[in-house]
């Protein structure tokens, strides 16, 4: 395996993102509007349907989703963006949007950062996938502040220690 400044050569997708859900059914069909995800596969344990795996179409990530009951401790994503994708470009940030409007799905009103546009949509369980399209470049370092829910300032310097 060789490391560069570019990452690990080789290291190219991420194979799936695995999130706890209440409602297995539902939450296979919304994410497969959503997304244009294909069933890819079923996990049955003692007779019962626990899981199920979602893939893109073209094969670029994968999605399985878990009954949240069986999950060790139970975890609950409430609100937490767990995961996000990089539209290429605007146009398919509001494609996002028209078909959340045509499938009835929630979302967030769009919003705009210094970094670009975000697009925050809720899964039946509340866990959000956002979607960030970049208008600057993500070479550098940017440091984000918030204090009681909303941006106070950003910075240009780690306060973590380099590793």
């Amino acid at each position: 395996m060789t490391t560069t400044e570019q990452g690990i050569a080789g290291l190219d997708r991420i194979a799936q993102i695995k999130l706890p859900v209440t409602d297995l059914a539902r939450s296979v069909d919304w994410y497969r509007r959503l997304l244009g995800l294909r069933l890819f596969s079923e996990f049955v344990e003692d007779g019962v349907l626990r899981g199920a795996g979602l893939i893109d179409p073209r094969g670029r990530f994968g999605i399985a989703l878990r009954d949240r009951a069986v999950c060790a401790g139970t975890p609950s994503l409430d609100g937490f963006d767990v995961l996000a994708f990089t539209p290429t470009s605007r146009a398919v940030l509001d494609e996002l949007i028209a078909r959340c409007a045509r499938f009835g799905i929630k979302h967030a009103e769009p919003f705009d950062t210094p970094a670009g546009t975000v697009l925050d949509v809720p899964d039946p369980d509340g866990t959000v996938l956002r979607f960030y399209y970049y208008t600057a470049g993500t070479d550098g370092f940017t440091g984000v502040e918030s204090r009681g829910g909303g941006y106070v300032g950003f910075y240009s310097e780690p306060r973590l220690p380099a590793g």
